[in-house]
């Protein structure tokens, strides 16, 4: 004989979209994306990108079908708001290491006019060379397991872009600014950078993220927040998938059309725009995103039960009937 109930864990909760997050210092990723979960029924769910447990800001989370999509927020530009702590260098770059340099006596020189000129340094394309504090891989390893014991390995120098910096104020001690930059910037390794630009050197010692590609903080919910609303008040703070893709240009298929598509068949348009990678609507809403060149349209990743994706678009006022599909989750 069977048994029933006993031990046995109901469906989990099926939600499709992105939940902007605006994570709290001194909690990791990975520990937000699990409260922010039971709040949504414990629905699949995963991160767009990382904040270390000392930043706050924005945080992506991905649920459902959005997850399929993460790709886009890991290589979208990222806008952060930084406090530099001059005169002080640490083993991390952050204000979780030791001091290793105390050169606070090289302060008195130092105005808002010259930090102005040093950060103009760092506009651009530049070279910068990952700190051994962080995930990056080296033979299955994390780079951070090396330096807690106490080795060091030589990085090659990875090519960013810096789009702009903005100084936001500068005490004589603490330096303030808003960047603006490409996937894969460090900004504490920025910071350490100004600082020895500036002959006295730094750490990061505050960080928050405003925005990631199109997401911005102002939309984002708390955890506190979200831990007042029941799930389906949680479930209605989800942005549609558009909000990940909303960037790339849209082609309308007739329900022929999407059957197909949704099958994975390439398709020939009667009319192309030009060639590229587009978002692809059904009838009913979202079917995926797809190469169209040549006129021919050829998925690259779909969306699972198009049919239920609701459509909602920047204006728009009406959906239709809520997905009851979910991915996996993905970092």
């Amino acid at each position: 004989m069977s048994q029933t109930g006993k031990g046995r864990r109901g469906p989990r909760a099926r939600h499709d979209g992105v939940l902007l997050l605006d994570k709290p210092c001194g909690l990791s990723s990975n520990a937000a994306l699990m409260r922010a979960r039971r709040a949504l029924g414990g629905a699949r769910a995963g991160h767009g990108g990382t904040l270390d447990p000392l930043a706050s800001g924005l945080l992506p989370l991905l649920f459902g079908e959005a997850t399929k999509f993460a790709h886009g927020l890991l290589d979208a530009d990222k806008t952060y708001l930084a406090e530099l702590r001059l005169g002080l260098a640490t083993t991390t770059g952050d204000a979780e290491g030791e001091i290793r340099a105390d050169r606070r006596d090289r302060l008195a020189g130092i105005d808002i006019e010259r930090c102005r000129r040093a950060i103009e340094g760092f506009v651009g394309e530049i070279e910068q060379v990952p700190p051994m504090h962080s995930a990056l891989k080296r033979d299955g390893k994390p780079l951070y397991e090396y330096a807690r014991a106490g080795q060091v390995l030589e990085r090659p120098a990875r090519r960013i872009r810096v789009h702009r910096i903005e100084l936001l104020g500068f005490d004589g001690e603490r330096l303030r600014i808003r960047v603006a930059c490409s996937k894969g910037t460090y900004i504490r390794v920025l910071a350490e950078d100004i600082g020895e630009a500036l002959g006295c050197g730094a750490h990061l010692s505050a960080l928050r993220r405003e925005q990631v590609g199109e997401l911005v903080i102002e939309d984002a919910v708390t955890l506190d927040e979200l831990a007042g609303l029941d799930e389906a008040a949680a479930a209605a703070r989800l942005a549609p998938l558009d909000s990940l893709i909303g960037d790339l240009p849209p082609v309308e298929l007739d329900a022929s059309e999407a059957a197909r598509f949704g099958h994975g068949q390439r398709l020939r348009l009667a009319a192309a725009g030009p060639a590229g990678t587009v978002r692809v609507y059904g009838p009913a809403g979202l079917l995926g995103i797809a190469r169209l060149e040549g006129g021919i349209l050829a998925p690259t990743r779909l969306v699972a039960s198009a049919e239920a994706m609701p459509v909602v678009r920047a204006g728009d006022e009406t959906e239709s009937t809520p997905s009851s599909t979910s991915g996996n989750p993905s970092k």
